[in-house]
């Protein structure tokens, strides 16, 4: 008998990390994660399954594993029993390993009844353990010298050193491509990216940020903020000190100059979500708290949403549905893109620790010292009260693509949801054209892109021809507001803005300059140009510049590209 009940425990499939093992003073490699792939569905048949939804570059596979109480394992099943869909992401910052140790703690909780016992029968539970899985084993234990454990840990970005946290909107990486395919496959009503955020020594253990609960519809927004308050009840209850807002300072290494509520564009995984009306958390523990403090946390935290979701999520579904036909009816109307602190705010107590902010003879900037200690509780600004940073009027059709682009940019929308039809003719369409005006490149590349700055550019009508394969992406559709941060030339996460078009903003041809010369004396028989110019002269950048007197008669001439920096991109009143 003895022997055969071995036998039986030693063939059942260890489902404690090496977290748990270790006192969370470790975490595990990407083996175990393969391995709890296997053992999950093994000891919870049925209610648990486990499959890749990608390939890295490295040739790991990407994991998802998906939860329900009676097999509900397919998007097709949850949407058919109007069940909603709790998503969380692990390990987009692979150093930042809180919510792959956590999420397996909780889905082994919850599937042995422990925690929230049937809760599985009314929201399915999809879990990301690592989306960075190459940065996850570019393991070592200086990887994130600002937080406190594991011993050894992965690395912030992906093996092509792209930040996944920044490629939402352009979604470059491999691993970002297969992301979005999931998220848009499952939909869920609210997406956790669970991070360990740096930062100056406080008492508070974790910052939880989502909308729509301050910005959004309206419905959403409601509804998000009974969501905040309940889920910080909650854990308030159990001793933690959760803030809602990103604890960084205003003035960096400057205690004294608090906080502000901030809300980024979409290339952040939090925004992106929320772009498509639905909730998008983000999750960040405090780096200086210990590893078992830090993923306790990211459990509570994720405990909390999945209860939340289990009895709200179906009002959270259908203000949700409300919200995507809403944005359907807002074609040539005014929409707020992107949104920033008033000036102007309040104070609050924080609960921080005594420190000295004195010169430091290194630097030469001013060294801030925290001694924990002292706890104390500073009274700081918190600029919490948003306002519109920048504002578009959507399209009254929608725009238009053209051949050669139509083919990539297909490729992209598809990824994000948006909808486009594909011209079956060529088609004559009266347009609005966006030509820069003196766009702005960063110095350095950023994400791997040399981005550009496009906001001092003109729209004007033009008669355009658009070859058959051309795209119309109309702006009635529920994904109107992502694509105008993705089409819109003054949106910061526009194909335009991520240097997709710069080789438009390049002059191929030229005038050669003995050339311009005798053409300018020309014009300049003209006084209307001859006024012009002498109008430009006044700016001591131009009347300086050689090139930019040149450009001025040059661009005038017959032989100059009426395309150039123009976006070819272009917004219609009239679907083609």
């Amino acid at each position: 008998m003895l022997p055969a009940l071995l036998a039986v425990l030693a063939a059942a499939p260890t489902l404690t990390t090496q977290a748990e093992r270790s006192g969370f003073t470790e975490t595990g490699r990407y083996d175990e994660v393969q391995a709890l792939c296997a053992a999950f569905p093994k000891a919870f048949a049925g209610k648990v399954k486990c499959e890749p939804f990608g390939t890295t570059p490295l040739g790991r596979p990407m994991l998802v594993f998906v939860a329900s109480a009676d097999g509900t394992f397919t998007p097709e099943a949850a949407q058919k029993k109007n069940r909603p869909v709790l998503f969380l992401q692990g390990g987009i910052h692979a150093g930042e390993i809180d919510g792959k140790d956590a999420g397996f703690w909780l889905l082994r909780d919850v599937l042995e009844g422990k925690v929230l016992p049937n809760v599985l029968a009314k929201v399915t539970l999809v879990f990301v353990p690592v989306f960075n899985v190459d940065g996850h084993e570019r393991f070592g234990p200086n990887n994130r010298p600002n937080q406190n454990g594991p011993k050894e840990m992965g690395w912030r970005v992906t093996s092509h050193n792209l930040n996944l946290n920044r490629d939402y909107a352009k979604a470059d990486a491999p691993e970002m491509q297969a992301m979005l395919k999931l998220l848009h496959k499952w939909d869920p009503i609210v997406m956790a990216d669970l991070h360990v955020t740096d930062g100056a020594k406080f008492q508070h253990d974790v910052s939880v940020t989502f909308e729509p609960s301050n910005i959004g519809p309206d419905g959403l927004r409601s509804l998000g903020s009974s969501l905040r308050v309940s889920l910080f009840a909650e854990l308030e209850s159990k001793g933690h000190l959760p803030v809602n807002f990103y604890p960084s300072f205003t003035k960096d290494d400057d205690p004294s100059s608090g906080f502000a509520y901030g809300w980024p564009p979409p290339r952040f995984g939090n925004a992106y979500w929320a772009a498509n009306n639905r909730y998008g958390v983000l999750v960040e523990t405090h780096s200086w708290k210990d590893s078992k403090t830090r993923v306790t946390t990211t459990y509570d935290v994720c405990l909390g949403l999945l209860r939340l979701t289990s009895e709200d999520g179906p009002r959270w579904l259908k203000a949700a549905k409300e919200a995507d036909a809403a944005d359907g009816k807002k074609a040539g109307g005014e929409v707020v893109m992107m949104w920033e602190p008033k000036k102007t705010g309040r104070p609050i107590e924080f609960k921080g620790y005594a420190y000295t902010r004195e010169p430091s003879t290194v630097s030469g900037q001013p060294w801030v010292r925290y001694d924990d200690t002292k706890p104390e509780v500073w009274t700081v600004p918190y600029l919490d009260e948003l306002e519109p940073a920048l504002t578009v009027k959507a399209p009254g059709a929608g725009w238009v693509v053209p051949v050669p682009h139509a083919s990539w940019v297909a490729e992209k929308l598809t990824l994000h949801g948006v909808a486009f039809t594909v011209l079956k003719d060529e088609k004559r369409v009266a347009a609005e054209v966006y030509r820069l005006v003196a766009p702005k490149f960063r110095a350095v590349p950023y994400e791997g892109r040399l981005t550009v700055t496009a906001r001092d550019g003109v729209w004007s009508p033009r008669t355009m021809v658009l070859p058959k394969g051309s795209l119309f992406v109309p702006a009635a559709q529920s994904r109107l507001f992502l694509a105008m941060h993705l089409l819109d030339p003054t949106s910061p996460d526009s194909f335009l803005a991520w240097g997709f078009f710069n080789a438009h903003l390049e002059q191929k041809e030229y005038l050669e300059d003995y050339l311009t010369e005798a053409y300018a004396r020309e014009l300049l028989a003209d006084p209307k140009v001859k006024a012009e110019f002498e109008a430009r002269l006044k700016d001591e950048a131009f009347a300086k510049s050689p090139e930019a007197r040149l450009q001025f008669f040059s661009s005038r001439h017959p032989s100059a590209d009426p395309m150039l920096n123009v976006l070819p991109v272009y917004r219609v009143e009239k679907a083609p």
